[in-house]
């Protein structure tokens, strides 16, 4: 019975260093650029893009899962001068406004990510996936916007020591509202439709530094 005790114990503790990180969490900055897409321009990517900041924490459950909350700033623009779309009477819109994001994200590495244990297939690189759920704000009087998103997306992940990690990360966050570039451009040709069809996109293109902290084993420094 002692035997399969300790069996039991071996092979539980054998996991747990399997599938642990060497710190729990990580902390950082980020920067890059956001742009717009929805009546103003239905298609073009990376067109009249803004600059974006943010902050990240990410909780690293395991090697190939983690958790990621953030929050980020971006200007978005958009002018209807150009495109082939054709608005009712001709009309022309522009608009340039500043807004917040906050959401948080699960995401999965392709690789096991971190730094030492190769016996365990750890790799200081790793692409991965992300999707979550967020919030967008416009806080600008009379002209305001506040919704729900829904984030999807692509990372790349690289260890540069220990504790420091950088990032690189492309997103598209579909707000479910059709307000995000202002109550003119609110259903311009007036048809109704759905919550999920009538609605505006915006994308983030981010670098990130983080720094790793809350160490998940204690190490011994006894002799």
């Amino acid at each position: 019975m002692k035997k399969l005790f300790l069996i039991i114990i071996i092979f539980i503790t054998g996991i747990a260093k399997g599938w642990g990180q060497d710190f729990k969490y990580e902390i950082g900055a980020a920067a890059g650029i956001g742009f717009y897409m929805g009546d103003v321009n239905p298609s073009k990517v990376f067109r009249k893009p803004g600059a974006a900041f943010g902050v990240v924490f990410r909780r690293n459950l395991n090697y190939r899962w983690a958790i990621k909350c953030d929050l980020a700033t971006s200007g978005i623009k958009g002018d209807t001068k150009g495109n082939s779309n054709i608005f009712p009477g001709g009309a022309h819109y522009s608009f340039n406004r500043q807004l917040i994001d906050m959401g948080a994200q699960a995401e999965f590495n392709f690789f096991h990510y971190g730094w030492g244990y190769s016996y365990l297939g750890t790799k200081r690189f790793a692409p991965y996936l992300l999707a979550g759920l967020g919030i967008t704000a416009v806080p600008k009087r009379g002209d305001g916007y506040f919704s729900l998103n829904i984030p999807l997306g692509i990372g790349l992940k690289y260890k540069l020591a220990e504790r420091w990690n950088l990032g690189f990360e492309f997103s598209m966050r579909k707000s479910l509202g059709d307000k995000l570039d202002g109550k003119a451009l609110d259903d311009p040709y007036k048809i109704s439709s759905s919550a999920f069809k009538n609605t505006d996109w915006y994308s983030f293109t981010m670098f990130s530094i983080t720094y790793d902290f809350g160490r998940k084993k204690t190490i011994c420094n006894n002799l």
